[in-house]
């Protein structure tokens, strides 16, 4: 494939994806903006709240990285039926997670809530909009098939419409909910509980009709090839998760100040890491596709050029973030001591956009791959290896808001390393299963 046409996709893959994923992080900042003018109090509590339903959300996000490198993999190999039957099977796996997930938010919130570090108004603020948060896992995770059903066959528009509208009525709803209604934290909470299932319900329809399952009935075998593509992907997230908790479990003890700081900067952190994770989608679709047909040398060709343009991208991204340096925190609070200690990390979290811009493009090609098991100890290593350590040292020593973000650096500087020999190593291209799947009829 010529250089210009392999760009065109790339970027016609990626925009869409970028959008959708710049939007997806909304219903976390538009809680942030609406509990941040309430105070610090509410604002920390909304902080402890949304990194535990954050694991449930990432620590299962295998459901669509897997889901759309095999989707592009069978696919690729000519077989649309299976793709769907995979598809299918994730639903009903991501279904039942959601319920598990809600019985365990709702029967054991509180205890979750106490050993993040939270007590006293803090932890009864963040009981008050998790128990109501927490019955969105089943709609959640619904969703994250949807994303990757569709990625999978290279449709980023469909994902990105919706993830529009469940935003705007999300704001809406929510804002509503918070400030007309005086419902405080727990409208917040509602607001975004119904959107999300809006969300679902819409990937249900739309995905029933572009796939058309030949049945709904579980297949085994299905059912086991996701299993063993989940297990790897599940284990590097909790990985990941657990040190990201870690950290915020941290900053929540070195007070309420330190972790509604540290609430903003991550959310702000996450927003444009997801945005740079365009490039990545674009490679979990491309390269499963390319080795699902056995195209190696395209699917290697595609891969560097796809880590040219995120490693761009994260450069502008951070060079913009120091542009807006005096602007954007202050959108999500106006507690002056607040936005002093976001201040101090500003640099940093500028810092971790180009790092994260070759990252996240790796990440993607990996997964695209299938590589999934090099991901979970690379990552594993990183996270707590690096951020765990740190932030660790951190509250030992007193370094504050700023050494947690010290242990970020570290933890994406190790994946970088790590990804980048992966993928001069070449092993990665050898990595996929092009066996197709054949269920039972």
């Amino acid at each position: 494939m010529r250089l210009a046409t392999r760009d065109r996709e790339i970027v016609g893959l990626a925009l869409p994806a970028m959008a959708a994923l710049a939007a997806d992080p909304l219903l976390g900042l538009v809680d942030t903006a609406l509990i941040g003018r309430l105070g610090a109090v509410p604002l920390a509590a909304l902080g402890v709240s949304v990194a535990l339903f954050t694991l449930a959300f990432f620590g299962l996000n295998f459901l669509t990285y897997g889901t759309t490198a095999e989707v592009a993999r069978l696919r690729g190999a000519g077989r649309p039926q299976d793709a769907s039957t995979y598809a299918l099977q994730a639903l009903w796996l991501g279904i039942a997670l959601g319920v598990v997930a809600t019985v365990v938010f709702v029967a054991a919130g509180p205890l979750l809530i106490r050993a993040m570090g939270a007590t006293g108004d803090v932890a009864e603020a963040a009981w008050v909009y998790l128990r109501v948060r927490g019955l969105a896992a089943v709609p959640v995770l619904v969703v994250l098939v949807g994303h990757g059903a569709f990625r999978g066959s290279k449709d980023m528009r469909t994902p990105l419409w919706i993830t529009i509208a469940v935003n705007v009525g999300n704001a809406v709803v929510s804002w509503l909910l918070v400030y007309p209604f005086g419902l405080g934290i727990a409208g917040a909470a509602w607001g975004t509980l119904l959107a999300q299932t809006a969300g679902a319900c819409t990937f249900l329809v739309l995905g029933h009709r572009r796939f058309a399952p030949p049945g709904l009935r579980i297949e085994p075998q299905a059912m086991r090839r996701i299993a063993g593509i989940s297990r790897d992907l599940f284990l590097r997230t909790i990985a990941l998760l657990s040190g990201l908790l870690v950290a915020t479990a941290v900053a929540a003890r070195m007070g309420t100040v330190t972790v509604a700081a540290h609430q903003i900067a991550r959310e702000l952190w996450t927003m444009l890491a997801l945005v740079q994770d365009g490039f990545a989608i674009a490679g979990q679709a491309m390269i499963g596709t390319a080795l699902g047909a056995g195209l190696v040398a395209e699917a290697r060709g595609v891969a560097f050029r796809l880590v040219a343009w995120g490693t761009g991208f994260g450069f502008l991204v951070g060079v913009g973030y120091l542009a807006l340096a005096r602007v954007l925190p202050g959108v999500f609070t106006t507690d002056a001591a607040v936005l002093v200690a976001v201040g101090g990390v500003w640099g940093m979290v500028a810092l971790l956009q180009p790092i994260g811009g070759v990252v996240f493009v790796l990440d993607g090609i990996l997964m695209g791959a299938g590589d999934f098991r090099f991901l979970w100890w690379s990552t594993a290593l990183a996270a707590l290896g690096g951020l765990v350590p740190v932030c660790l040292l951190a509250l030992r020593y007193g370094w504050g808001l700023t050494g947690i973000w010290a242990g970020m650096i570290v933890m994406m500087i190790a994946r970088a390393v790590l990804t980048v020999w992966r993928l001069r190593s070449g092993r990665w291209a050898f990595a996929v299963d092009r066996r197709p799947m054949r269920p039972p009829r």
